[in-house]
């Protein structure tokens, strides 16, 4: 019965992008990071990404990043100032206590900018959330 099956609410675990120097292309370029700010660890992270504006797609990306330890962050992959128009979505499923979590996360169009970065301690420089 759906009534007994019980979903485990996703807390303490962000998307977020930050802009780094990319020492290969000498340029400032936007990264994406999932952070586990949970006191345990969490194993077999997955992400699945992808983007959507109007009548364009991006490809759907798979990322697997295998544990996370608490308090750490791991980087997802480089995004594209060219879809930052697009809405973008972000798909973390791991396994931790036992169970199965999965959440989405979005990037409105247009929100990965300067002007909206928020200083996250773990990453120690500015970031923008998804929401």
């Amino acid at each position: 019965m759906k009534k007994d099956i019980k979903i485990p609410i996703v807390e303490n675990i962000q998307i977020v992008a930050t802009k780094e120097w990319d020492k290969d292309f000498l340029a400032q370029n936007w990264n994406v990071y999932v952070i586990n700010n949970r006191e345990d660890r969490i194993e077999s992270v997955l992400v699945l990404s992808r983007g959507e504006s109007n009548h364009k797609k991006t490809t759907t990306l798979r990322h697997s990043l295998g544990d996370l330890p608490p308090h750490t962050g791991k980087k997802v992959e480089f995004i594209a100032a060219e879809v930052f128009s697009f809405t973008n979505e972000y798909i973390v499923t791991f396994f931790a206590e036992g169970k199965l979590f999965d959440r989405t996360f979005i990037f409105e169009p247009q929100s990965i900018s300067e002007k909206n970065v928020t200083f996250i301690d773990l990453m120690g420089q500015d970031c923008v959330l998804a929401k």
